[in-house]
């Protein structure tokens, strides 16, 4: 049994040995030095690329955000539904997308429900792919509440993964790509983005809140509750 379509697979990115070397040389010179400097992008790959580069090849997280001065994560209390989701850490993801949906949401300006998910379905064979669902309420879509933002990159150590399950549609083991730290954590570096680099923009679903929390209340493991 497939994955319902509101699911969204990733555009595999095609990497060839001439843009993994582009992308190996920036991750060695702007990121593996720690400095925590803003990454310098002239590569003619789409931005979202690289980042995805980095969250499946090398041992760091992503974190999206609108701030682009922060030198160090302290942990926050979050507000989630899922007990993982709703503690005082640094939250972090292992996908570079997904990251990007949260740096480009203007959280400051529009009041926003946000409503999204990110997770490796794996095959009997050990393969995975990478699927997204995004959703914000449908009166602040209409107002199109994007912005500029910037993805930190983080060391990946004291960093622990969500756990995964399998998939209620399918039955295959999944594997999240949410990450969280109860420590303080120091970026390595950061990257600039715009609303143009979440290559999902034209995807972004509208919720209506007073339904979805209904909706919820009634049956909280139906995500992502699209009906009752």
């Amino acid at each position: 049994m497939p994955l319902p379509p509101y699911y969204l697979r990733r555009p595999e990115p095609g990497l060839g040995s001439a843009e993994t070397a582009e992308f190996d040389e920036l991750f060695n010179e702007q990121i593996a030095v720690g400095a925590g400097e803003t990454i310098k992008y002239a590569c003619s790959a789409p931005k979202w690329h690289f980042l995805a580069y980095l969250g499946d090849l090398k041992d760091v997280l992503l974190h999206g955000t609108g701030d682009p001065e922060i030198s160090e994560f302290e942990p926050r209390q979050s507000e989630s539904s899922e007990d993982f989701g709703d503690q005082k850490a640094v939250y972090a993801s292992s996908d570079g997308i997904w990251a990007t949906f949260f740096a480009v949401m203007d959280r400051e300006r529009y009041r926003l429900s946000l409503l999204n998910a990110c997770f490796r379905m794996i095959g009997p064979d050990g393969s995975s792919a990478p699927y997204y669902y995004f959703s914000i309420n449908a009166d602040a879509l209409a107002e199109k509440p994007w912005r500029s933002g910037t993805i930190y990159v983080l060391p990946r150590d004291g960093f622990e993964r969500a756990a995964g399950g399998k998939s209620r549609h399918t039955g295959l083991e999944t594997e999240t790509a949410h990450w969280r730290s109860f420590s303080e954590v120091k970026p390595l570096a950061k990257i600039a983005v715009e609303p143009a680099d979440f290559p999902f923009l034209d995807q972004i679903n509208g919720h209506d809140l007073d339904t979805l929390v209904k909706r919820v209340e009634a049956n909280p493991d139906n995500f992502p509750w699209l009906e009752d």
